[in-house]
């Protein structure tokens, strides 16, 4: 199974084996990405797409040297249950 996650303007959306499977929509501010939703097809749902899909999203803003406000409950969830990218929430 191959995954793989593009920023895109207002989303990052992440594809199996080329299908989409899933987004995770932000507002980009100055200095801070905001997530506001995340959405799996239910084809992938429980696979780990989604786990992918935060992990990717969050090491593009980690990289861009970007904060986080994760106002979705997905990405904030999943912030909490990896110590290491609590450093990323502003």
């Amino acid at each position: 199974m191959a995954t793989e996650v593009h920023r895109r303007d207002q989303d990052y959306e992440v594809t199996v084996d080329g299908v989409h499977a899933g987004l995770a929509f932000f507002e980009e501010r100055p200095g801070v990405v905001v997530f506001t939703h995340t959405e799996i097809d239910d084809a992938f749902e429980g696979k780990g797409v989604g786990s992918q899909l935060a992990r990717a999203a969050l090491d593009d803003v980690r990289a861009r040297g970007l904060r986080v406000v994760p106002i979705c409950p997905f990405i904030k969830g999943w912030i909490a249950r990896h110590p290491d990218y609590q450093d990323l929430v502003r």
